[in-house]
């Protein structure tokens, strides 16, 4: 079975306003602590993203995955494949309630990897594959912290 991790988090806005933050892949590098850009390859006519390549680093690494959008429900969820050489590594996604006071916010990571995308993990990453799923739990923490801190301050909820 694959490994799974889930971190939660509220934030103090509507879950539509949290849903364009994380469907605009454009700023996921706010966020995310291993993510410094992404490259947009196509839209789906309501301009929410389709494919798109996510440029990620972690101290001395640095990698590239092509992603699949394949949940985009405003105000509800938006997740993604990623894929390396086109083999799967890993489902990302964010899911959204709307709670008194906001939106709890689900960050959640499923594990897809095949041994071929294990070994060129640990080649660009440096990291073993056994320590991923703790890996990320960290930071996931660190992104719903960054999402919640831009959205709540002013600095982007009705960006779009």
């Amino acid at each position: 079975m694959a490994d799974e991790v889930v971190e939660r988090i509220t934030v103090g806005v509507a879950p539509e306003v949290v849903f364009r933050a994380v469907a605009d892949v454009r700023r996921m590098a706010r966020h995310s602590p291993e993510c410094f850009g992404t490259w947009v390859l196509t839209r789906s006519p309501g301009r929410v993203p389709r494919r798109f390549v996510g440029f990620n680093r972690r101290g001395a690494y640095v990698w590239f995955t092509t992603c699949k959008v394949v949940a985009a429900e405003p105000g509800v969820e938006f997740a993604f494949d990623v894929t390396t050489f086109g083999m799967p590594v890993a489902r990302w996604g964010f899911r959204l309630a709307g709670v008194e006071g906001g939106t709890e916010v689900t960050q959640y990571w499923i594990d897809q990897r095949v041994r071929g995308a294990m070994i060129l993990g640990r080649i660009f990453t440096g990291k073993a594959a056994k320590t991923r799923p703790e890996d990320n739990r960290e930071g996931m923490r660190i992104t719903l912290t960054r999402l919640r801190q831009e959205l709540t301050d002013g600095a982007g909820g009705d960006a779009a």
